[in-house]
């Protein structure tokens, strides 16, 4: 995108493209500029001090961090800035994300994280909550997501009168 981001969108490793790439199209979908980066709080630390210290001077307003496991990435970037964290635990490992749900929701008093649900729906949603805080201080994104919302109200109709019909 041309313009400065104002979404930094941050993931643990490659293989959780795939899972924020959701966030992305939200995002782009709203027209929202955004930058995407690997880093990881453990194997990475002083380039994800980096990312996450240096966000807000370069205009973003809000960091959605997804991660692995127990990585703690969205805590660790939580730790380094006081732009809005959002975090996005990834599927997978032994523990099938709930390791890395636990390590995303379960912030010590002091250093919050907004914590989505596991994988897809979580990066989704995450792009969802990042257009609505946006929303606060650009009214057009208010009238976008209202019309996502009739959007997905319309398609529930949809579905349901094609569902009278069999």
């Amino acid at each position: 995108m041309d313009r400065a981001p104002l979404v930094l969108l941050i993931m643990g490793s490659d293989t959780d493209l795939p899972v924020m790439q959701e966030a992305a199209d939200i995002l782009r979908m709203f027209d929202v500029p955004y930058e995407m980066r690997i880093s990881s709080a453990h194997r990475s630390p002083a380039r994800t001090a980096a990312l996450a210290s240096e966000a807000a001077g370069k205009g973003v307003r809000i960091i959605i961090a997804g991660a692995g496991m127990a990585a703690h990435l969205a805590g660790v970037v939580a730790s380094k800035t006081i732009l809005p964290v959002i975090g996005v635990p990834m599927p997978g490992g032994s523990l099938n994300g709930v390791d890395a749900l636990y390590s995303t929701v379960q912030m010590p008093g002091g250093i919050p994280v907004a914590t989505m649900a596991i994988g897809k729906a979580g990066a989704k949603n995450a792009g969802l909550f990042a257009v609505q805080i946006l929303a606060l201080s650009e009214p057009h994104l208010s009238e976008l997501l209202m019309h996502y919302r009739d959007d997905m109200d319309k398609e529930m109709e949809k579905k349901d009168a094609d569902l009278q019909t069999r």
